[in-house]
Formats: C-alpha cells, structure tokens, sequence
C-alpha cells in the first residue's frame, strides 16, 4: 500500500504504492484516480480501504483533493474542513493544498509528476503539491510554501516522493530548452543520450531556495512496476498519492 510512511512529530505522512487495492487490470490495484476508465466504485474503495489504514476514525469525509491542474494555485483548508464537492471530498481545483487543521488528510496524486508534502510541525502547519513539468513553470513549490507561511509556518520540511527520474523523461530539445529556462536544475539527458528533464531535481532546487529542509524519498515511477506511470502505461495507467494530516 505504501511506497514510504514516515512520521514527524504530531505529522503522519505517506506516498502509496499500486498494491492493495480492489481495482483490477490494468489499474491493478490501489488507483487513487477518478477518471480514466476504472471502475468509480472500485476508486471509491480504494480511496476507502486507504483511509482507513492511513487515518483510522477520520474516514473520506476528512480527505481533502484537487482537480489537478498543472497551474499554480494553492487551495486552502479551513476550520469546516474539507468541502465535499465532488466523490464525496473533492475540495477544489488547484496543485496545492494547505491547512493548519488537525484530523484533516491532504492528498494529491501523481503517476510521473512529482509529489511534494510539506510540514512544520511545531507551527501545525501542513501542505501538499503536485508538481509536474508545467508545475515547475508555473511555481507551485514556492505558491505552496508562502500559502503555509501565510498561515504561520517558520521552519519547512519538504518530503519529495516516487516521479519519473530524469534518466528517463525524454523531451524534445525545445521544451527541454523552455522549462530548463525557467529552472536550469532541470536539465537532464536520457539514459541513451537524449534530451530530457529531472523535474524531481527542479523541485528540490526550487525548495532549497525557499530555504525548505529536503527529504528525497523518491524512486522513478517508470522505472518500478510497483508504482504507476503515464509514460509507461498511457492512458491506461492508474494513479499513486501523496499523504500527509497532522495527529493533533
């Protein structure tokens, strides 16, 4: 169910792997999406069986997602918690997400973007990003980090979890050239010699610039079949999480 679990202080966080689920092939087993063509009871399982595990006594009513975007707005979660707009706890459309509300689980997916959770704990303060190429364009690591210092967060801690590494996100030499001009952390080529991005890389650039403590707990989602990936699987591939809630 879990690629990594990790604790920090009252902080409970997770990035999921494909297992334990109910959805079948080929979104065997564990997809954490909404669309692409699996079974919505089946996603609405597993988003069940996964609370359940990971915040026992919350359940979905204190899940908090996105319509991702590939933009760069940040969506606050306040007092009322999450606002059940669509499947049950859809919060609203954006990458990021933050909170200084204990009991309430943030979540976004991925399936080669990278996830970001983010916490200070002594603040009470957590956030939540999801970051692909246009997200490393259009700044949603920094968004996500001045949203929480908005709401009182000092000292930052930024996990990046499970994305395609950037020995194998091949691109053609012209977007490589107009995301590495925004972010030249990014640069990268393939493991045969062709242009590419490390978007994971343009994140913890972007984090250490935002003066953020980095915890890479990354593996390359193309590269292990434990994980889900768009490049390798299309549109037929499922979707992972990344997981974070304060205790109290």
């Amino acid at each position: 169910m879990y690629a990594a679990r990790l604790t920090h202080g009252p902080v409970e966080l997770a990035f999921t792997d494909r297992h334990g689920g109910v959805s079948g092939v080929p979104f065997d087993s564990l997809n954490l999406g909404w669309s692409g063509g699996d079974d919505p009871d089946a996603m609405a399982e597993n988003h069940r069986l996964l609370m359940d595990d990971f915040a026992p006594g919350d359940g979905v009513e204190r899940l908090a997602e996105l319509g991702q975007v590939h933009g760069g707005d940040v969506v606050l979660v306040g007092a009322g918690g999450p606002r059940h707009d669509v499947h049950g706890h859809l919060h609203g459309i954006g990458d990021g997400l933050v909170t200084a509300e204990p009991a309430v689980t943030l979540s976004v997916r991925a399936a080669d973007c990278v996830p970001v959770l983010f916490a200070d704990a002594e603040a009470g303060v957590i956030g939540a990003c999801h970051c692909g190429r246009p997200g490393i364009v259009a700044g949603i690591v920094p968004a996500t980090v001045a949203a929480m210092r908005e709401l009182g967060a000092v000292t930052i801690t930024a996990w990046v979890g499970p994305h395609v590494c950037g020995r194998c996100y091949e691109v053609p030499q012209d977007m490589q050239d107009a995301v590495a001009d925004v972010e030249p952390a990014t640069f990268a080529t393939t493991s045969w010699g062709t242009p590419s991005l490390d978007v994971g890389a343009g994140v913890r650039a972007q984090l250490e610039r935002e003066k953020v403590s980095v915890v890479d707990v990354s593996t390359c989602t193309m590269e292990s079949p434990d994980l889900f990936s768009y490049r390798r699987e299309g549109k037929l591939s499922g979707r992972q999480a990344g997981l974070i809630r304060r205790t109290r």
